[in-house]
């Protein structure tokens, strides 16, 4: 076990503006005047609104989306250029339809009383590259005056492959999203979708005047870190996953796989939940759907995208059944195994001047670490080893206005495998990645659970960076979190988009 490393402290992040803590829009005044009533606490700040999933932007053709064409796609139409050097190739998207109420109407907001001026904090969406000509990397962040680009990522993609990965999209004050596609020097070109799955709202919402006016409307949840477990997984149960088939998974009332520890409660205020689904070796290349109704028919969105005989896997946050607290999986081609780990779930029906479980995304996407940079040691994770982050000084630093948002419970941040070295030159090698809260006590053994695959990336081997978005719970006592590595020497980083905070400890 090596000692911790240390992040040093966000000493100038800036989250949202305004001069009290208030969860509001960015280049907001605190307590906007466009809600229709006063709110003295957080109110429903932070809060998740989940949604069933819904589509909302590809640059693909129809001949290429079933007839779907291209949805609510901008300039340069079409496939999108990959740029070699900051500030090159990206195009801007209205991602709230601010300057154009006709871009997406609203549906997925639930309801007349939501403004998304004033009401939408963040959206939680699916970002996928399609076919892209050749490798790069993908970043999406809120649109800024002097075009800049944080130093952090959302994906990593091979030539012609589709990737995806879960997001916190935070738009500028207008509603503006930028995407950025970089590629190597000879250019190239990718399609690029986005699937909404759900919105924090700001503490200007009037969740009880939306419900009143349309009560399909769901009320606000809390995001509840849990310790990670495996609730299933086909290879020990039902069996790989049929073409065109769904596997039904329980998930109110919920226990460990191969165990009677309950990882989510049998609450009908559960309304959603936060799981890493992983497709493993599918017999075809094909893509995983969550959902919380069981589909008749092929989805309109997607989840996990998998090349044949891969594993791969992506965070997914995603609403229950409302009667039966159930989901589904759906996979699309050829059979595959799949695995499912929860991390967190949405509660209802929580007293609002708590601060519990209210999610704060950052103005723009944040590198924490990366373990090959001299600053953080330039050592990779060796085989069977495990690390310790200490996150006290980070979370100590994170503040609205200059003010510090207090306590926090986990982080949400995109977890990068960024090169997997071979132990022996002549040795290819697999391995995964686990994050968890560092235990108490001597106990050395990781979960079993795991929240990114790779391959090596020895000699230029086939490997490509891989991500995927992880909800991190701290150890409460301390804010620090545990990295095991699996196999190889993994070079690994993150970049955090978001904080969960935490009532008081007593």
């Amino acid at each position: 076990m090596k000692v911790p490393r240390l992040l040093k402290p966000l000493m100038a992040l800036a989250l949202m503006a305004g001069a009290t803590v208030a969860i509001v829009p960015a280049g907001t005044p605190a307590l906007v005047s466009a809600a229709p009533f006063v709110c003295d606490t957080l109110c429903a700040g932070g809060e998740y609104h989940p949604i069933e999933p819904l589509r909302i932007f590809d640059s693909r053709p129809a001949d290429q989306t079933n007839g779907a064409g291209p949805i609510n796609d901008v300039a340069p139409f079409g496939r999108k250029l990959l740029g070699a050097a900051p500030n090159t190739a990206k195009f801007n998207l209205d991602l709230l339809g601010l300057s154009n109420p006709s871009l997406f109407q609203h549906p997925w907001l639930g309801g007349t009383q939501v403004d998304a001026a004033s009401d939408v904090l963040a959206v939680v969406a699916s970002v996928t590259v399609v076919n892209p000509s050749q490798p790069g990397f993908l970043k999406a962040y809120a649109k800024t005056m002097d075009e800049s680009e944080p130093n952090a990522s959302l994906l990593n993609f091979a030539a012609n492959r589709n990737v995806s990965n879960l997001a916190i999209l935070r738009p500028d004050a207008s509603g503006m999203l930028t995407i950025a596609l970089r590629g190597g020097p000879a250019g190239g070109a990718a399609d690029v979708v986005i699937d909404v799955f759900g919105w924090f709202s700001t503490s200007s919402y009037n969740v009880d005047a939306a419900v009143s006016s349309n009560p399909a409307t769901p009320f606000g949840a809390r995001l509840v870190p849990v310790d990670p477990a495996r609730i299933e997984d086909t290879r020990l149960t039902s069996g790989a996953v049929p073409a065109a088939s769904t596997l039904h998974v329980p998930i109110r009332g919920a226990v460990q796989l191969g165990t009677s520890t309950v990882v989510v409660p049998n609450d009908p205020g559960v309304v959603g939940v936060v799981l890493n689904v992983t497709g493993v070796t599918p017999t075809s290349s094909t893509f995983l759907s969550v959902l919380p109704v069981a589909p008749s028919t092929a989805p309109a969105t997607s989840n996990v995208n998998l090349l044949s005989g891969a594993v791969k896997a992506n965070l997914v946050i995603v609403p229950v059944k409302a009667d039966t607290g159930d989901v589904w999986v759906y996979n699309h081609a050829g059979s595959t195994n799949v695995v499912i780990d929860v991390v967190g779930y949405l509660q209802t029906a929580t007293v609002e001047t708590t601060r519990a479980g209210r999610v704060v995304p950052l103005t723009t996407p944040f590198r924490a670490f990366d373990t090959r940079s001299a600053q953080f040691g330039s050592v990779p994770l060796g085989p069977r080893q495990a690390e310790d982050w200490s996150f006290a000084a980070f979370s100590a630093s994170v503040n609205i206005g200059g003010v510090s948002v207090g306590l926090q419970s986990a982080l949400i941040g995109n977890l990068t495998n960024a090169a997997l070295g071979r132990q022996l030159p002549t040795s290819p090698v697999t391995s995964f990645l686990t994050v968890y809260p560092r235990p108490a006590g001597t106990s050395d053994a990781p979960p079993t659970v795991s929240n990114l695959n790779s391959v090596d990336t020895t000699f230029g081997a086939d490997g490509v960076p891989v991500p995927n978005m992880a909800l991190v719970r701290y150890n409460p006592a301390d804010q620090t979190v545990r990295v095991f590595n699996y196999s190889g020497y993994a070079d690994y980083l993150l970049d955090v988009s978001a904080v969960v905070l935490a009532d008081p400890l007593p």
